[in-house]
């Protein structure tokens, strides 16, 4: 099986901002926003002598097994190296940075920094085919048999969560635990989505060929060519159509402005793509 390794790059990138959205922000105002580290703050607050870090990893072992079982051993591989790394750079935090304190005294401003970076982590995670770990893989576990949102999945999966912070934490840290939950799935459904956003693209010029050229070997993208004839004037054109990232079609177009600042082009905002040289199916 061939390494991917800049997806596993990526993944740590992921991996590190949940560390730091959890450590700094979350765990120190006890705020338990779902999850394995919700369920590790908890746990820390009523037994202080357990380090969070080495809580997620207990509790990760059983759920990232499930997870190779069930969604297979690509994802499964991904998740423990996601886990592993969250778990890790905070045990390293909790070492270089020891008794954190909340940088605000402001519970909510914990909670929407909180949130935010761990939201962002989260959803470059998934993209990848990943998860955090813990609830994470339960949530991808619905999210693959239910076809309901990654986002979604999360808020399902992490309700048991937020109710033990309620109980643990009182009502009203339990209700920003919920606010974080729902902030969480709908900001990592948001990041997904921006993530996977590409550019449709038809073409009509006369620099027909140039442009051609310009897609497959500057841009390394495909493109289709099909004929239409006008209602005007009933010339048959060339449309050339493509679909790219959002940085490229920034490019093309200044390519064909500088070459036919007369070419027609219509652009369509596309979701999702699946296929060679976009997303695999999964």
């Amino acid at each position: 099986m061939k390494i991917n390794f800049k997806s596993f790059f990526i993944i740590l990138i992921g991996s590190l901002l949940v560390a730091i959205g959890t450590y700094f922000f979350l765990a120190p105002s006890h705020i338990a926003a779902g999850g394995i580290s919700g369920a590790a703050i908890i746990i820390n607050s009523i037994f202080p002598s357990m380090p969070i870090g080495a809580l997620m990893m207990a509790m990760e072992l059983v759920l990232f097994t499930t997870g190779i079982l069930v969604i297979g051993p690509v994802f499964g591989g991904k998740t423990v190296f996601c886990s592993f790394s969250i778990s890790g750079m905070i045990l390293l935090l909790e070492r270089l940075f020891p008794n954190i304190r909340p940088l605000s005294n402001d519970m909510l401003i914990q909670l929407i920094f909180g949130v935010l970076i761990c939201g962002v982590g989260m959803a470059i995670v998934f993209n990848q085919n990943a998860s955090t770990g813990g609830t994470d893989i339960i949530a991808k576990i619905i999210n693959k048999y239910f076809k309901i949102s990654i986002g979604r999945s999360i808020l399902i999966a992490d309700v048991t969560v937020t109710i033990a912070a309620s109980i643990t934490f009182g009502i009203d840290k339990g209700l920003y635990a919920i606010l974080g939950v729902i902030a969480n799935s709908t900001l990592i459904d948001n990041v997904i989505k921006s993530l996977n956003t590409y550019k449709q693209v038809a073409i009509i010029s006369n620099a027909g060929e140039q442009i051609k050229d310009y897609i497959v070997d500057t841009l390394e993208r495909s493109a289709t060519i099909y004929y239409a004839k006008g209602a005007y004037n009933n010339n048959e054109r060339e449309v050339i159509t493509t679909v790219i990232s959002n940085k490229q079609f920034l490019n093309l177009k200044e390519y064909i402005k500088n070459i036919d600042g007369k070419a027609f082009i219509t652009v369509n905002e596309v979701n999702e793509v699946v296929g060679e040289g976009f997303a695999d199916f999964i």
